[in-house]
């Protein structure tokens, strides 16, 4: 595994007040406005391991990423075996020493935060098997939890497609996840289509972001894309912004991405499973940097054109087509839609536009389904905007949290969004087009 952790700098915002015009007349004294209240303190990190999360790698039937945190100081390992019916399996298992950033950085509610961000990639495992693993340091640990090794063939299985959790995550935004588990629980994966949380260096929402979901995101791997949510504010960034301090130490994805843009490590990557090849594309680095956007483009040309998977999907956040009238990303959609066209992409999934819309559109526009790929834009947290009339929507909806559930063979793909209270919302059944 290359170099999982990275130094970040702390970026400091300030604001300026306007001078009184000199000679004005002096007007009586406002009232200074009340401060804004304090974030509440943070709890420290634990010696328990802590924020448990799976990831797929580039080879997800005989591999698996894990990460958590626990206080500062501590080292990380992982113990794993083939899990059995029996409680045998605690008995020998294997042990991993895992990569370990002991780390102080600035977050909104403590400018000098400490935590031990721990990651590791289990290799070397059997496709289509139930692993038990733990973590901890050797003497604090985690439960045995249980993982599935993808399988080594196109046999069927269906992932969760998220859209922006963002806002009162865990009090209104978790119900729409929880719903999605309880429905589909034997899900191989959960993509988020970015806006995991709304400002990006709250470690208060992150930690609303991983109590969302709890022990469910240890076992079946989360899978997201940044938005720009994420990003912080870096005037020595090309696009004049950078991933935030927590996401590559909270997440281990596949470091796949084009060699050109080391800034792009994790948040552009690609994994095959199972007969499917998904895509997550760094919609703020397309849309802000067009030296990074030349080098996505190339790489995912690449990607398209040697493609050994069946299906292909790709998600990310800023949408292609728009729910929301009074928005569009001509940026991104120049970039990407001639690629998507050309390959004939399946699915797009995205998120920022905070309503559902889906449809087909193909070279000329809107078509019929199977007649060009299909793009959704969907949300999962409380905030909303308004929803368009959209010629290229088959179906759409306002003020409607949902998630999607997406069935995979390897002749047929079944798209299925649910509001979150489990009611059916919208359905489409694509058969595999000739190449």
């Amino acid at each position: 595994m290359t170099l999982k952790f990275r130094a970040l700098a702390a970026v400091m915002l300030g604001t300026a007040l306007p001078l009184a015009a000199a000679g004005a007349a002096e007007a009586p004294a406002a009232a200074p406005a009340p401060a804004p209240p304090a974030p509440a303190p943070l709890a420290p990190a634990t010696v328990a391991p802590e924020r448990i999360i799976l990831n797929l790698t580039a080879d997800p039937a005989t591999e698996m990423a894990v990460t958590w945190r626990s206080a500062p100081g501590l080292s990380g390992q992982v113990q794993y075996a083939k899990a059995t019916s029996s409680p045998d399996y605690v008995k020998t298992p294997k042990t991993l020493a895992a990569a370990t950033d002991d780390a102080t950085f600035a977050v909104r509610e403590d400018p000098a935060f400490r935590a031990a961000y721990h990651a590791a990639v289990l290799t070397g495992l059997e496709p289509d098997t139930v692993y038990a693993y733990r973590v901890g340091d050797g003497t604090h640990w985690s439960e045995w939890l249980q993982f599935h090794t993808a399988a080594g063939t196109n046999a069927p299985f269906r992932f969760i497609y998220m859209g922006d959790m963002q806002n009162n995550i865990l009090s209104e935004a978790s119900r729409t996840l929880r719903m999605a588990f309880r429905h589909a629980g034997d899900a191989a994966f959960v993509i988020h289509a970015g806006d995991l949380i709304n400002r990006h260096d709250s470690d208060a929402e992150w930690g609303e972001w991983f109590a969302s979901g709890g022990f469910l995101y240890a076992q079946t791997p989360q899978m997201p894309t940044p938005g720009n949510h994420e990003y912080v504010k870096d005037d020595s960034a090309r696009a004049g912004s950078s991933i935030n301090g927590q996401w590559r130490r909270q997440f281990t994805l596949p470091q796949n991405g084009p060699a050109e843009v080391p800034a792009s490590s994790e948040t552009n990557w690609y994994t095959d499973y199972q007969g499917l090849r998904l895509i997550s594309i760094d919609s703020m680095q397309v849309d802000r940097d067009e030296k990074a956007r030349q080098s996505i483009v190339k790489w995912l040309d690449g990607l398209l054109a040697h493609n050994p998977s069946r299906w292909t999907v790709l998600f990310l956040h800023f949408p292609l087509f728009s729910s929301e009238p009074d928005r569009d990303n001509p940026k991104v959609r120049a970039a990407l839609k001639p690629l998507i066209d050309k390959y004939k992409v399946d699915l797009v999934l995205q998120g920022h536009d905070h309503g559902y819309a889906r449809g087909a559109i193909g070279p000329d526009g809107p078509s019929a389904d199977d007649a060009g790929s299909t793009y959704a834009v969907s949300v999962a947290g409380p905030k909303m905007y308004g929803v368009a009339s959209l010629p290229w929507a088959k179906k759409s909806a306002s003020r409607t949290q949902a998630y999607q559930v997406i069935d995979v063979s390897p002749t047929t793909l079944t798209y299925s969004a649910f509001t979150a209270t489990g009611e059916p919302l919208d359905t489409v059944l694509l058969n595999k087009r000739a190449n």
